[in-house]
């Protein structure tokens, strides 16, 4: 079974960064499109960011620019760099695949105030 861990999350004020991580367990993570997903408070979850195999990335519109994602296939981690972080990013962050079929983790709770 897969299991998914993230961290790094926060409360910052506007205009702040934070850097999450996750620790993804499975053997051949080098293999997945992996992805973070946010969600809001009262939203369904969202994908914000996506990274391929081969380190390509993209992003939706109201975090391009802004968030950078990566990965590390060495050791299995996975990591969201936010700048210039807005009170709209609020919600709770996980990392998945991009299909959102691994076991969901816990999330990692990101709370941006004005």
């Amino acid at each position: 079974q897969v299991h998914l861990v993230e961290s790094g999350g926060g409360s910052v004020q506007s205009g702040g960064s934070l850097r999450l991580a996750c620790a993804v367990s499975v053997t051949n993570f080098a293999t997945y499109v992996m992805g973070w997903w946010r969600q809001a408070p009262g939203k369904q979850r969202e994908l914000v960011a996506r990274v391929f195999t081969g380190g390509y990335t993209l992003y939706t519109d109201s975090v391009k620019g802004r968030f950078t994602i990566s990965r590390d296939n060495d050791r299995r981690m996975m990591y969201l760099q936010m700048n210039g972080l807005k009170p709209e990013d609020t919600g709770i962050y996980y990392c998945n695949n991009v299909r959102g079929d691994m076991s969901w983790g816990q999330g990692t709770q990101v709370t941006v105030s004005s």
